[in-house]
């Protein structure tokens, strides 16, 4: 690890931007999105035949407060499934007619590109911004901000991009006050994450108003996580989610971040397929950016007393433990804070609850291993929405997402201040 005082060159961050290696677009031209309405357990497992006989992409999973299935349906089972869901007499509707067209729309409003020298950098919160723009505003933070800003390199991804952690705090000395830790863009989809995270690097830095969430809690805020699979789906894939490392067990790149923390590693709901959206990898902390973050945790473990991953989408806070329907004996006190965050959204309403009851039982979450390892308070927040553009959320909601959202973290901070280091 090292922390950077001094200004990374926009240009430099442009490289780090490039890197990628350059494959086929994906296009995903006339594919839709269903949203299939489970009744009864039999239906459920008829549904579960469909997926797994036409290797169908399930978004989002029916789960026990909400019956309803989002799958990715290619062109050419459109038709079959159709009749097949008829015959079961299982109910569906077209959600996304074609996917294609709504990735075309999502980001219409992208800023100049970031050579643009009129100013300082380049983000703003109306479009989604690649990673070069992401990394070139934490720089200019640091570089501006030196006494309440340190950029931290805690290492490299896959391809050799950096890892970076920004420090807000007003203190000079380290770990004398109780943390807050922030990541975002586990999953190289939801792009809604990094924005949303990015506004909230912003809001804490630059509006003196929130000067208020500085003066008893740190803040480590890593936005993008996953940062070679989020490039990726800027230039080639657009819904590609896990990491782009290779493998000599498989053509099949990647590795499902959210299945790769050490913590009941390879339960339920992983994988040990390569090409699975959930493969778990060969070892927990297979992956570069698992390894590094979770070591950077731990190194600060004692300060950091509330871990918060942000993620898309569903409209829900989910509360440990994941790896199972199970609870933690401090899960009431648990519940308790998120339904206190949760009941400051005023545009978007979520569901708080347990992350395996609500959802489906997953193992080797961040949030999971985050708790094991004894930060207290442990959680991951579903944004916004609840299906209607699921992880292809319009840039023009960026903003009113990250306002909504942004009121939960003083909930959050009074909290954590009352904690000991």
């Amino acid at each position: 690890m090292r922390i950077l005082f001094v200004a990374i060159t926009l240009c430099s961050v442009l490289l780090i931007g490039q890197a990628t290696p350059v494959e086929d677009h994906v296009s995903y031209s006339g594919v839709q999105v269903w949203t299939i309405t489970i009744s009864s357990p039999e239906e459920r497992h008829g549904l579960s035949k469909m997926i797994s006989h036409y290797g169908l992409e399930v978004w989002k999973e029916a789960r026990s407060n909400n019956p309803k299935t989002d799958l990715l349906v290619p062109v050419q089972y459109q038709k079959e499934l159709g009749l097949k869901l008829m015959e079961a007499n299982i109910n569906y509707v077209i959600k996304i007619n074609d996917l294609q067209a709504v990735i075309d729309n999502e980001n219409l409003h992208t800023k100049a590109s970031s050579s643009n020298t009129r100013s300082a950098h380049n983000m703003d919160w109306t479009s989604y911004h690649r990673l070069g723009d992401i990394y070139g505003y934490m720089s200019y933070l640091n570089a501006t901000y030196p006494g309440l800003v340190s950029l931290i390199n805690i290492g490299s991804s896959y391809e050799k991009r950096p890892l970076y952690v920004l420090r807000i705090s007003n203190s000079s000395c380290n770990a004398t006050k109780p943390a807050i830790w922030i990541d975002g863009g586990i999953h190289a989809r939801e792009w809604i994450s990094p924005a949303v995270t990015s506004y909230i690097i912003q809001q804490l830095v630059e509006v003196q108003a929130n000067a208020k969430l500085l003066l008893n809690v740190d803040w480590y805020i890593m936005p993008v996580m996953n940062p070679d699979g989020y490039e990726f789906t800027h230039v080639s894939n657009r819904m590609w989610r896990k990491t782009r490392s290779l493998s000599s067990l498989s053509s099949c790149r990647g590795v499902d971040p959210n299945r790769n923390f050490g913590y009941k590693w390879g339960g339920l709901g992983t994988s040990t397929n390569p090409c699975s959206d959930i493969y778990k990898g060969t070892k927990a902390f297979s992956e570069p950016e698992t390894l590094l973050t979770s070591n950077f945790i731990l190194g600060k473990a004692k300060q950091i007393k509330l871990y918060l991953t942000i993620h898309s989408y569903g409209q829900a806070a989910l509360v440990p433990w994941g790896y199972d329907v199970a609870y933690p004996s401090d899960y009431a006190d648990m519940l308790a804070l998120a339904k206190s965050a949760a009941s400051t959204f005023r545009k978007y309403k979520f569901s708080v609850g347990n992350s395996a009851a609500l959802y489906y039982p997953a193992a080797g979450g961040s949030d999971d291993w985050a708790k094991s390892v004894g930060i207290k308070y442990s959680y991951t927040f579903e944004l916004a929405d609840s299906g209607t553009y699921g992880f292809l959320l319009p840039s023009s909601d960026i903003l009113p997402v990250a306002q909504d959202f942004f009121p939960a973290l003083d909930v959050f901070a009074t909290k954590i201040a009352t904690l000991k280091v």
